[in-house]
């Protein structure tokens, strides 16, 4: 309660919340505006059909606006891919690796790389979504006429204007982070997949008025999807504490006495990511099927990894286990973080610095790792699931879970720890400290 009052009390917390709301309230505007030359109508109806393809996985994460062509039909996944792209850059490229490693400049310098390299992969989505829209003319799908008549001119024209729609929804994203509250990137993904929840839910209530689900079953549900959301906030927060003790150390004339702390290492370090890729590479042969004509291989592909199937599930957890050990090496350097201790003085106790170190560190992450992997793969799975048994459309799936689950999570802990700031400043200015006078 008091962290509530807090929130109405506090002016410049206030104003963050505000500014916030307001710049998700345009992004949702946005995804309303459609790009010349659509037929929305027949859009939706195509959507409809390619259920488990890329086209549905981008048109959850964009918020429905690439089944409603808007302009922000892109949505923000070519910022994440770019910056994904870059992440990655980072290690192998030594460039990049020395830019990470010269502060805010070199900071800058890749965020700016990132932003030019999202309007490029911008610009290459336009350009095979455009083309997928043209190519499927039995469905009606692009109304062209006057200037847009000329399909190299409709094509032109929509790159240019998808393109502009993300890069906007970056720059509300950037805005967000610097002057409301939270991440903006994250909290714009979260808007767009809690917008469908009020259409998943009533449909849910309508198909328990026709007697499609039991009134029983869906509590049932309910109750199953809070205790996962529980599971998920449990496990999110759960770290393995490492202990690290530094020794006694003189700088100049003052010592500096040694201090026990410990080195936290978290049971999901890739976040979302695995379930990202690994549905990604899943959904990518799908989808080509889907555009192919109807021949017995594309048939035997279909049936073979659709989802849903055996094989597909197999493969879902493989990929998943892989990019979680995959990522995880990727953002986190046990040799990196063993010598920054040996810098500084401190050690494992029992554990030798330098090598010995990062062996131990590393055997330890392994292990949390895969516990970490089982735990994002089973998460994934237990709500499809659920889905395909029961046909219930409410209960999204393990992706939207995590995510909807750890933006919220990283949105209240800023809003803690903004509160904790004022109140701690609030003290220092409370207490009325002086200077000795002589």
């Amino acid at each position: 309660m008091a962290a509530v009052e807090g929130l109405t009390k506090i002016p410049e917390l206030r104003r963050r919340i505000l500014f916030t709301i307001g710049m998700l309230a345009i992004y949702r505007v946005g995804c309303h505006v459609p790009v010349p030359g659509i037929n929305t109508d027949n859009l939706s109806r195509f959507f409809g059909e390619s259920q488990g393809t890329l086209f549905s996985m981008l048109n959850m994460f964009s918020g429905r606006a690439l089944e409603h062509a808007s302009i922000f039909a892109l949505g923000i996944m070519p910022y994440i891919s770019s910056s994904i792209i870059f992440q990655l850059l980072t290690v192998v490229w030594p460039y990049l690796n020395s830019l990470s490693k010269e502060g805010e400049m070199g900071r800058r310098k890749i965020n700016q790389y990132t932003r030019y390299a999202t309007v490029l992969i911008a610009m290459f989505q336009a350009f095979g979504i455009t083309g997928v829209l043209i190519s499927v003319g039995d469905r009606s799908l692009v109304q062209l006429s006057g200037i847009l008549a000329y399909p190299g001119v409709f094509r032109g024209l929509s790159m240019i204007t998808l393109a502009a729609g993300t890069s906007f929804i970056m720059w509300l994203g950037e805005q967000i982070t610097e002057r409301g509250i939270g991440n903006g990137i994250s909290l714009i993904i979260f808007a767009g997949i809690s917008a469908g929840i009020p259409s998943a839910a009533n449909q849910t209530f309508q198909m328990v008025k026709d007697g499609q689900l039991s009134p029983l079953m869906l509590v049932f549900l309910i109750g199953f999807m809070v205790l996962v959301v529980g599971i998920i906030i449990f496990l999110e927060q759960g770290q393995r504490r490492i202990p690290v003790q530094y020794a006694k150390r003189q700088v100049g004339r003052r010592l500096y006495q040694g201090q026990a702390t410990h080195l936290p290492l978290k049971i999901n370090t890739s976040g979302v990511i695995p379930p990202i890729f690994a549905s990604s590479l899943l959904a990518a042969p799908i989808t080509i099927v889907a555009l192919m004509p109807s021949n017995p291989i594309a048939e035997f592909i279909r049936d073979s990894i659709q989802r849903g199937g055996t094989l597909y599930y197999t493969f879902y957890v493989g990929l998943i286990v892989f990019f979680c050990f995959f990522y995880t090496a990727v953002v986190f350097n046990p040799e990196d973080v063993a010598d920054n201790l040996k810098k500084y003085g401190g050690y494992v106790p029992g554990i030798r610095p330098g090598k010995s170190t990062s062996e131990y560190i590393d055997k330890v992450l392994t292990r949390i790792t895969f516990g970490g992997a089982l735990y994002l793969a089973l998460i994934c799975l237990l709500p499809d699931f659920l889905t395909n048994k029961f046909k219930v459309s409410f209960f999204f799936g393990g992706t939207t879970l995590l995510i909807l689950v750890g933006v919220a999570l990283d949105t209240v802990a800023q809003i803690q720890t903004f509160l904790l700031t004022r109140d701690y400043e609030g003290f220092m200015k409370s207490a009325k400290l002086r200077g000795r006078r002589g």
